[in-house]
């Protein structure tokens, strides 16, 4: 996927991980797919665990990787969290094309290259790494969406 603009943030602790979520949480509009990528343990369910604060979830936020995909309903709009981790073109079909995308809320997606047939174009890719192995992370957006960028 090509994107026309990208930005790297440099994070300190889970603090300042917690503030950029609130951040991208602003910017975010229901039908958005955010694609997270990086390493086992890099952060990627703590950053929807976030905004779904960030949206009065109610409902504890953990990791779908056995489930595949969690949704909540609780908060402020929908959010949808796929862990496409497991996928692999013998068990890929199981509907997940009804909620990447969904115009009622936000899809986060983890591991998005197991399923890219089902990823719009229209995406927002967020990298995380974690070279020190510590709170801190280095988070690069890419997007086709300028104004997703400003305030970081």
């Amino acid at each position: 996927m090509k994107y026309l603009y990208s930005k790297i943030i440099n994070i300190d602790n889970l603090a300042s991980l917690e503030l950029f979520a609130k951040k991208l949480n602003n910017k975010l509009v229901n039908g958005d797919t955010v694609l997270l990528t990086g390493d086992l343990g890099a952060g990627k369910t703590t950053l929807v665990k976030f905004i779904a604060k960030e949206n009065n979830v109610k409902d504890k936020v953990i990791s779908p990787t056995f489930n595949i995909m969690k949704i909540y309903l609780s908060g402020n709009r929908p959010i949808v969290h796929i862990d496409a981790y497991r996928l692999n073109e013998s068990n890929i079909d199981i509907g997940l094309e009804e909620y990447i995308g969904t115009n009622r809320g936000i899809t986060f997606i983890e591991w998005p290259y197991f399923i890219e047939e089902y990823i719009p174009l229209n995406n927002i890719l967020i990298e995380i790494n974690n070279p020190n192995n510590d709170d801190s992370r280095i988070i690069t957006i890419k997007t086709n969406k300028l104004d997703l960028l400003e305030d970081f």
